[in-house]
């Protein structure tokens, strides 16, 4: 695996720890600027907003940029947002930041992607996005908790500045490994050619289950820590450890789906959704048992994450002639489901259901997930995915490998048209200049062979056809000897 790829994810650490870490910062952001918890809990909502707007948005604007030079870039504002918040003298500010933050991160994942994978074969897409994506999981086993220590101890302010302090390592080391300018040899890239490669009915219907299946993961884990003092008793001094144990659980996750992504994407899907929907419902039942809910929150990590790998690289084979916008829209929608199943478990607990209730919407939303698996399937198996796609899904192994589909490889009009002249003997092909029926009249003599014919003005361009001789009467002298396609 190149090093580049390994900055790559510690540049998604260092931001994701961001992304995060607030979950932990809200009671000291509340009480030093004197707004309510709900109030600083809109920092969140407003991070995962220009997510779901930057994405899309800054990577067309920075289509034909080069790739060292737009992320760097990116990092840069990231910092800046980030000492403009940890300087921040009012909510106002802060808020401001947050957004600013989040259109630079959203920037910088999309590019990141589509870095990541033109380093690597087409066959291992699954598993570069595996190793990007590990930095986000480190996010929330380490990089969470040590910002939380940090604002304990020296207030929130340093979880800023030292994000801040760690993007800027990331943004140095890309600067070293990453090559400057694009690569000779490559088409430059087309704004309108990217934007023609999103309508495609599979790619959107992958879109939908990256937004579900990342959804149901995440809604739980958003009232993973009332519901784990409210409802199963756990002291509140062992919370961050039990979160710990839901981000191991996601490393391991993330591995494991890294190596299956490529050779069978859909099977992973469907295991893993169908095994979070399922640790989802019995976590709803079970939330009153401290050692089970305790075991379902590691489970809850691993499902989550196992299918990281392969929402982020299937997209990829979908629609090959959109690098850059393709993981980007696919960033957007992670960011919809973050923003969207937390909102519908709020309202189940404002509808005095309880804590327990969120895992229901996360074992209702995984269902549902596992529903635009299947018809995910269904499109792969009927060939949906596009003209200029085909060639492109078909030379992907996580596409087209038999492991998941029983459906044949998608040929190219080009590769079936070779197959076809190559099944057909060489001595039965006609002409292929102005083919007309051939008369007992002007017929090649035996003895002159076609091969030895003169070629006719028309036909100087084009290859001599090989003709079987039919005995006949010779031509006539006044008659040149001419090719019978004459």
């Amino acid at each position: 695996m190149p090093l580049a790829v390994y900055l790559l994810g510690l540049g998604i650490f260092a931001q994701g720890t961001s992304e995060f870490m607030l979950s932990g910062l809200l009671p000291q952001i509340a009480a030093d600027l004197g707004v309510s918890i709900p109030d600083a809990g809109l920092l969140i909502s407003a991070f995962a907003l220009g997510m779901v707007i930057g994405a899309p948005a800054l990577a067309v604007a920075t289509l034909r940029v080069p790739r060292r030079t737009a992320l760097v870039a990116f990092q840069l504002v990231f910092v800046a947002g980030h000492v403009a918040g940890a300087l921040a003298p009012g909510y106002g500010v802060l808020f401001a930041s947050r957004v600013v933050s989040a259109l630079a991160y959203a920037g910088f994942w999309a590019v990141a992607a589509a870095t990541a994978v033109s380093l690597v074969p087409p066959g291992a897409k699954g598993k570069v996005l595996s190793v990007v994506g590990t930095g986000l999981t480190l996010a929330t086993v380490v990089g969470v908790p040590a910002g939380t220590v940090l604002s304990q101890h020296a207030g929130w302010r340093t979880a800023f500045w030292g994000v801040a302090g760690l993007t800027v390592l990331s943004a140095l080391s890309l600067l070293a490994v990453l090559p400057a300018g694009r690569a000779t040899g490559t088409e430059l890239p087309s704004v309108r050619r990217e934007v023609a490669g999103l309508a495609r009915p599979a790619l959107w219907v992958s879109y939908l289950v990256t937004l579900l299946t990342f959804g149901a993961a995440v809604v739980t884990f958003s009232y993973l820590a009332p519901l784990l003092t409210e409802v199963s008793g756990l002291p509140e001094g062992w919370v961050p450890v039990v979160l710990s144990l839901y981000g191991v659980g996601g490393l391991v996750g993330v591995t494991l789906g890294g190596r299956f992504a490529d050779a069978a994407p859909l099977r992973t899907l469907a295991l893993g959704g169908g095994a979070l929907t399922l640790a989802s419902a019995l976590l709803a039942l079970t939330a009153g048992n401290l050692g089970i809910t305790v075991a379902l929150v590691f489970v809850l990590g691993l499902t989550g994450y196992v299918v990281n790998p392969v929402v982020q690289s299937r997209v990829f084979p979908l629609a090959p002639d959109a690098p850059t916008l393709v993981p980007a829209v696919n960033t957007s929608a992670f960011n919809v489901g973050i923003m969207l199943t937390p909102m519908l478990g709020g309202l189940t607990i404002d509808a005095g259901f309880g804590f327990a209730s969120v895992a229901w919407v996360g074992a209702a939303t995984g269902a549902l997930a596992l529903a635009a698996t299947a018809w995910a399937a269904v499109l792969q198996g009927r060939g949906v995915r596009g003209p200029a796609g085909e060639a492109g899904a078909a030379g992907s192994s996580g596409e087209a490998g038999a492991a998941d589909s029983p459906a044949p490889h998608v040929r190219s009009a080009a590769s079936r048209t070779a197959a076809s002249r190559a099944s057909v003997p060489r001595a039965s092909v006609s002409s292929t200049v102005a083919p007309r029926t051939v008369t007992s009249r002007r017929v090649v003599p035996p003895a002159r062979p076609a091969a030895t014919a003169a070629p006719c003005a028309a036909s100087t361009s084009s290859a001599p056809s090989v003709t079987s001789p039919a005995p006949s009467a010779p031509a006539t002298s006044s008659e040149p000897a001419c090719h019978p396609a004459c």
